[in-house]
């Protein structure tokens, strides 16, 4: 028996036959990836008929039996209906911060208030991870930020906050939950979740 070898560069479906003559003969083709990006295909039959035959599946040949897998390639595609980034809006003032607390409290849905600075470069590196989990929780939070150093101290008094960045929940009217951002962003963002759905 000699093994033969074709190359096939592009094959993006494809049928592996392995036929069977009697229990004594056996004759099987192979794929494999070859050196240069394409597949080989070795063969143990002799004839080149045989061969033809083998590769395009024909069932001409008698007294064989054939078993086939078929090998499909799937592309997996993202889900474009649901936004993957959702910007924070930025309460400037007390009145503001008092127009959303009432409208999420018609709609029965909590908001999250991120507190922070532009000079924090935690608060820095953690608003576009926020951004990326409000688009998690699109129609169920609404996700704000406060820059305290461009909004009245009445705002800031409001917050209470003792350190930034400070994430904290607020429904009904009032802060619920809050998580203080000094450590790894993963870990914040991972809290802040944890704490939504206790309250979603």
């Amino acid at each position: 028996m000699s093994a033969t070898g074709l190359l096939y560069p592009h094959i993006l479906y494809g049928e592996v036959a392995v036929y069977q003559r009697d229990q004594q003969q056996q004759h099987q083709c192979l794929l494999s990836s070859s050196g240069s990006g394409g597949y080989l295909l070795f063969s143990s039959l002799k004839s080149s008929s045989a061969y033809g035959d083998a590769l395009f599946g024909r069932r001409n040949i008698q007294n064989r039996r054939i078993k086939r897998r078929n090998l499909r390639v799937e592309a997996m595609w993202p889900d474009l209906s649901r936004p993957s980034v959702i910007e924070m809006e930025s309460i400037e003032d007390s009145e503001q911060l008092d127009q959303i607390l009432l409208h999420a409290q018609q709609n029965s849905q909590p908001i999250l208030i991120d507190w922070m600075a532009a000079w924090c470069r935690k608060c820095i590196y953690l608003k576009p991870k926020l951004e990326k989990l409000a688009a998690e929780y699109d129609t169920k939070t609404k996700f704000y930020y406060v820059d305290v150093n461009k909004v009245p101290q009445t705002l800031v008094k409001r917050g209470n906050i003792s350190k930034m960045p400070t994430i904290q929940l607020w429904k009904d009217g009032e802060m619920k939950a809050e998580v203080i951002g000094g450590h790894k962003a993963w870990q914040v963002v991972e809290e802040v979740r944890e704490m939504i759905q206790k309250f979603v």
